[in-house]
């Protein structure tokens, strides 16, 4: 038939899809981090922020994975997920070492 939906994956999609779990689990890792430093009351603060770094953590990985099928292709994916990553993961480290050292 002209109008039948075949059930094929587009092969884009596999690679856009390891590219949006894999690296939104990191930058979803490095913004909790990021946010918990920079925050306000700074990484000792006491209280209940760690349930609030888990929440940050998870809503930040499904927003990249939702929005990852949305690049050209997925080396495109890869390439711009993974630059994000290493600025994300960079701050995270110049905030360690070298702000609250």
């Amino acid at each position: 038939m002209a109008g039948e939906i075949h059930g094929e994956i587009r092969r884009d999609w596999w690679g856009k899809a390891s590219a949006g779990a894999i690296f939104g689990f990191g930058l979803g890792l490095s913004l909790a981090g990021l946010y918990a430093y920079l925050g306000p009351g700074g990484i000792d603060e006491s209280g209940s922020r760690y349930s609030l770094m888990r929440y940050l953590e998870a809503i930040v990985w499904i927003a990249v994975f939702s929005f990852c099928f949305l690049f050209r292709s997925g080396r495109s994916a890869w390439a711009w997920l993974g630059a994000a990553n290493l600025v994300a993961s960079a701050g995270l480290f110049a905030c360690r070492c070298y702000f609250f050292a």
